[in-house]
């Protein structure tokens, strides 16, 4: 049977991994600057993951929520401490579509109302609500289409107040650093009157933080730049290292009942210890601070190359802007000089998403083959 082809692929073969690097089937070393769409959070392989998953997929690997886990308790209160979001809630799913598909729907229950409003170049995911919410036409279907979903610009106050004072408005969603759409931020200002508009509408403010959370920005959430409280904060992708895990942290004075939200393997007790490997290690290895250190070092080099014509992002989910489109630089990266690196839908940008134990070394050797690049482009 040949599997559904909807994906465009590099002609590399992964077989192991090991911290920050990924080896094919002839042993070939490869710097994963992209650690798979910013999953890889603690690096591949690590020894606490590797531990933790391996103890408890030999004892329980699974069961439904219809019992008690005690290590869901445990992966909500280490989060908590770790995230500083004191007294939210913890929804445990899958990934982070399905994050982002709870959070909404949520909003939709509390509020009683339906309509979204989300922004240009945002990226939600592919389910039903969480696609429709997505600036991308070519993947929501007629189905999806049904969904109630206005798309403003980044930056346009007056928009959200209008469309928030029409009353109908269930949701506001943001990537408080775009994925997807290309690193796109805000300003401060824009952030906090949303939240209040928010607030003084009966809307629901969702932080979409599956990409920029888990200290990726260099603070555990990426809204924590500034001065707003969510309702609903999305994560999923550096949560698990790799394993599927998903959540929403839903803020305390939204009350559950019972019914409202749920899911089969959300929660699952392996899924619960890859999640807790991951909060140990961000917090006994203090890798938010290597973030920040990282991602200083990483922006001081990158101002030096006047080829780069604009840095996006913050921490370590950092965009090199160039004036030509980067498709074949990304393969000449790979290819090459044997380094994994990502695209946006900005055709001119790269992406770089590696995991957030990234040393100057690594550092070192991209730059030196970007140099390389593109001199070569240049003659």
């Amino acid at each position: 049977m040949p599997l559904f082809d909807v994906y465009p692929l590099y002609n590399v073969t992964p077989v192991s991994a090991k911290g920050i690097h990924v080896y094919d089937e002839n042993n070939t070393e490869y710097l994963d600057l992209y650690g798979g769409h910013a999953v890889i959070s603690i690096g591949h392989a690590h020894p606490n993951y590797v531990d933790a998953v391996t103890n408890q997929v030999s004892t329980l690997g699974f069961y439904s929520n219809a019992i008690q886990n005690p290590l869901q308790v445990e992966l909500a209160d280490k989060l908590e401490t770790l995230s500083g979001c004191k007294d939210y809630n913890l929804f445990l799913c899958n990934s982070g579509a399905e994050a982002n598909e709870n959070a909404l729907k949520l909003a939709s229950f509390k509020t009683g109302k339906s309509r979204v409003v989300a922004f240009k170049n945002g990226f939600h995911g592919r389910t039903s609500a969480a696609v429709a919410a997505t600036d991308n036409p070519n993947i929501i279907a007629p189905i999806n289409a049904q969904q109630e979903v206005t798309i403003l610009e980044l930056n346009d106050i007056e928009g959200v107040k209008t469309e928030l004072e029409k009353g109908d408005v269930c949701a506001v969603i943001v990537e408080f650093i775009q994925g997807v759409g290309g690193l796109d931020q805000a300003t401060a200002e824009f952030y906090e009157q949303v939240d209040a508009l928010c607030k003084a509408n009966n809307t629901y403010f969702i932080a979409d933080e599956v990409q920029s959370g888990y200290g990726r920005s260099g603070k555990f959430f990426a809204f924590q730049h500034y001065n707003v409280t969510p309702e609903v904060i999305s994560v999923a992708k550096g949560m698990g290292n790799g394993f599927p895990i998903g959540g929403i942290l839903i803020h305390p004075s939204i009350e559950a009942k019972y019914g409202m939200l749920g899911t089969t393997f959300g929660g699952n007790h392996l899924a619960c210890a890859a999640g807790l490997a991951v909060l140990n290690t961000i917090e006994e290895e203090q890798l938010i601070d290597n973030v920040n250190a990282m991602s200083e070092y990483f922006i001081s080099v990158a101002k030096t190359i006047p080829q780069i014509k604009n840095i996006k992002g913050r921490g370590l989910m950092l965009g090199l802007e160039f004036d030509f489109e980067v498709g074949d630089l990304r393969k000449k990266l790979i290819y090459d000089h044997h380094i994994f690196t990502g695209g946006a839908s900005n055709k001119k940008l790269l992406r770089i998403l590696p995991p957030l134990t990234i040393k100057k070394e690594h550092i070192d050797q991209f730059f030196k083959a970007l140099k390389k690049e593109l001199e070569a482009v240049e003659v």
